[in-house]
């Protein structure tokens, strides 16, 4: 788990689905990567069951497969704005 979020896209796409689920297209957008990059980036997750996928219609909407992951991403990412900001550490 941890070999694939060590990657910039996968891990900027868990970040964006920690918000929600969204599909391809959105989460293309949001993070600046191309749409068959994004694409080969969720496969992986999925491989790995980081991320689920659901049909919407035409559409494939992605979302974290529990919230284990979600907090262990918003701590991470948490942590690293204290290191870059120098805000004071807390429980």
């Amino acid at each position: 788990m941890f070999s694939l979020l060590a990657d910039p896209t996968r891990l900027h796409l868990v970040w964006l689905l920690t918000r929600g689920e969204s599909d391809v297209t959105a989460l293309a957008a949001a993070c600046g990567a191309a749409r068959p990059a994004v694409s080969q980036h969720l496969a992986k997750l999925r491989l790995a069951e980081l991320v689920q996928a659901r049909k919407d219609g035409r559409h494939v909407v992605y979302a974290l497969t529990d919230g284990h992951l979600r907090r262990l991403v918003v701590e991470a990412i948490s942590h690293a704005n204290h290191q870059v900001t120098g805000e004071p550490w807390h429980d």
